[in-house]
């Protein structure tokens, strides 16, 4: 063992033999130094410290020092009954105290007793109780942090170590901590009874043994126990209040006195608030400007000074953002940020602001607000946040539409006029500008106020630039609502199906199919303007037929199938037959004769010319269903519909093809043409 290891015991050996051994009075005048030091030292100490942990002996000092004070107690006892006195430090702080007034020394000494007990040692106590409750409550959640931490590869091995160690330690402080605060109520309560023994056992053996008069002894032995008491309850609430500040704090990254100038001074201007109150109390009552003033002019002082520092901070502050935003610019990892591409961007020339500026009217805001809405309503689907940003290179009344940084779609408004279309004859009485619907291409003017009502009157369709913004982008999300939806956003549907429906989740994912096999049929759905609002539908007919297939063409046919009441209700009017465009039964068996397996599914393997006379056929039946004004609609048999999909995928993508299967069947049917070979 090492000197300092043998000083320490034989430190606490000796503080156990002062309770039984008798003391001189200069050794113990030295001791009673040494326990005020102590005390002083402790509190230093808790008011520096950062973390509880770093002051982590502090249960075991503060038992040492309580037993340390109760030897010392015992000491002046035997000193004061048996030779009526206890050395020069009790002597003085009793004379000093007193006064030369018993009656002032005793009720300041009852104060001070009084404020340690009841307000110091039970606060203390009370706070160690419910830190140790708390610390150990929040154990289990602190290990599961760390634990997900580690998993998710914040942390490593070493880190995580380090931060459980932490935790186990700061349990076995609190809960030590709240055992040692009662050592410390308990030697508020010790004191209290030793300085009734002292004051009255003292004054009987001053008059029986020692032959002193009532007075005399009355007046010794007071002056003795007050300093007695003194001596002792001054490093105990020193020593309490250490207690209090190493169990109170919370929250912190500095020591006390950073934190009170940091915290409680972090709002100079309040101090201006304090100074005026101060002023106006000298100025309308009794005490006087005399008093008041100068504090006010204090408070004013460190308000004005702390601004100024605040200020100066903050420019430091700014700059120092600002350099390190350059140097993030210079440095080569800037550029990763540059690779991010916004899903679906909207950008505008100037001339266009007012539809985005608040300030001046715009709710082009509010309405991609309902757009999303509608989007979630109508498509099931989720569209993320769409960015908009002006472009000066585009022409001030210019707009153009990107999905994943490429250009999709563009258009040109006129601020303060109205878009007219025509009801299919035109009126000469209704002039603007001729120009084209940019949703859907239809020819249109742009008229000003002063012809709205009488293009309404006409039968024109007028509407005004923003709602043509809006329904252009309406159409553009939903044309290409298929390209917005990945992975992570069918993770995210998934998941909020799983809230209501776990079991069915469980068997789908991903024992039957992958989020990439379901992203894959949800987008196709979306590609052909099928709605996938209806999630547990299409997750229980993925789940029943997934274990047989994983091919998602042949997956997304028996979806729609399932979906059929869906369908049918999309494409056919109430009380209306249903007018489609049929495919005779020549065309139907060349095409599914057609069909070739791989590995990688089936695919129509039909030879040009012949793919070429299909085309053209069903392009001249398209084209005469459109002159009669009415949507064209091929209906097949259910094996082909996939096949004549992908013939009609890249020139007549928005023609639906459906098949019988995904018809109701009280739907009644009427054909308005048949393709032939």
């Amino acid at each position: 063992m090492k000197v300092r290891d043998i000083s320490i015991l034989v430190g606490v050996i000796g503080i156990v033999l002062m309770m039984v051994v008798p003391i001189p009075k200069e050794l113990l005048d030295i001791l009673l130094i040494i326990n005020i030091s102590a005390a002083i030292m402790i509190l230093l100490i808790s008011m520096n410290t950062q973390d509880a942990l770093q002051f982590s002996i502090f249960p075991t000092l503060l038992l040492i020092t309580t037993l340390f004070r109760l030897a010392l107690n015992i000491s002046t006892t035997r000193l004061i009954l048996s030779e009526a006195e206890a050395g020069k430090v009790v002597h003085t702080f009793g004379e000093f105290v007193a006064g030369g007034e018993l009656a002032i020394g005793f009720v300041v000494f009852l104060i001070l007793v009084v404020v340690q007990f009841i307000v110091i040692t039970k606060g203390a106590e009370r706070v160690s109780e419910v830190a140790a409750r708390f610390t150990l409550d929040a154990m289990p959640g602190k290990q599961m942090s760390i634990d997900a931490d580690l998993n998710a590869g914040l942390i490593n091995e070493q880190q995580a170590k380090d931060r459980r160690e932490k935790i186990e330690k700061e349990a076995d402080f609190y809960g030590a901590m709240d055992g040692a605060s009662k050592f410390v109520k308990g030697d508020a309560i010790a004191s209290i009874i030793i300085v009734a023994i002292n004051l009255i056992a003292g004054i009987i053996v001053g008059m029986v043994i020692h032959g002193m008069s009532a007075t005399d002894s009355l007046n010794t032995y007071s002056i003795l126990t007050i300093g007695d008491g003194l001596v002792s309850q001054i490093p105990a609430l020193l020593i309490s209040t250490a207690t209090g500040i190493i169990v109170t704090r919370a929250a912190s990254d500095g020591n006390l006195a950073q934190d009170l100038i940091q915290q409680v001074l972090r709002f100079p201007k309040l101090l201006y608030i304090v100074a005026g109150t101060i002023a106006l109390l000298g100025i309308f009552t009794p005490i006087g400007p005399l008093a008041t003033f100068p504090i006010a002019a204090v408070f004013i002082f460190a308000a004005y000074r702390l601004q100024r520092s605040a200020d100066r901070k903050q420019k430091e502050e700014d700059l120092l953002v600002e350099e390190k935003e350059i140097e993030e610019v210079r440095s080569p990892e800037s550029v990763i940020s540059l690779l991010q591409v916004d899903p679906i961007e909207f950008e505008f020339g100037y001339g266009l602001i007012p539809l985005a500026d608040t300030q001046q009217g715009g709710d082009l805001l509010d309405r991609i607000i309902m757009i999303r809405r509608q989007c979630a309503l109508e498509m099931g689907l989720i569209v993320p946040v769409i960015r908009i940003r002006d472009n000066i290179q585009l022409k001030p009344n210019e707009y153009i539409i990107k999905m994943k940084g490429n250009l999709v779609a563009r258009g040109e408004l006129l601020l303060n006029h109205y878009l007219a279309m025509s009801p299919g004859y035109d009126d000469d009485s209704v002039t603007g500008i001729e120009t084209k619907e940019p949703a859907f291409g239809l020819p249109a003017l742009w008229i000003d106020e002063s012809t709205k009502e009488r293009a309404e009157m006409a039968g024109y369709t007028v509407v005004d630039p923003p709602s043509v913004v809006a329904t252009h982008l309406t159409e553009v999300i939903k044309k290409h609502a298929h390209e917005l939806l990945g992975r992570q956003e069918t993770k995210s549907l998934i998941d909020s199906v799983k809230e209501s429906y776990p079991t069915l989740i469980e068997d789908l994912i991903p024992s039957t199919l992958s989020i990439g096999d379901v992203q894959k049929v949800l987008s196709k759905l979306l590609k052909e303007k099928i709605s996938i609002r209806d999630l547990v539908t299409i997750f229980e007919t993925l789940a029943d037929y997934g274990k047989y297939t994983k091919d998602p063409d042949v997956l997304t046919e028996y979806v729609r199938q399932a979906l059929s009441r869906q369908i049918t209700l999309q494409y056919a009017s109430p009380n209306e037959p249903l007018k489609v465009i049929t495919v005779s039964p020549t065309v139907e068996k060349k095409i599914s004769d057609s069909v070739q397996q791989s590995d990688q599914g089936s695919y129509l393997a039909l030879d040009p010319p012949s793919t070429q006379a299909i085309y053209s056929r069903l392009s001249e039946q398209v084209n005469r269903v459109l002159q009669l004004g009415q949507q064209p609609i091929i209906l097949t048999s259910p094996t082909i519909r996939m096949y004549m999909r992908q013939m009609l995928e890249r020139s007549l993508q928005d023609i639906p093809v459906i098949s019988y299967s995904e018809l109701e069947p009280n739907i009644e049917v009427q054909s308005v043409g048949v393709v032939n070979a």
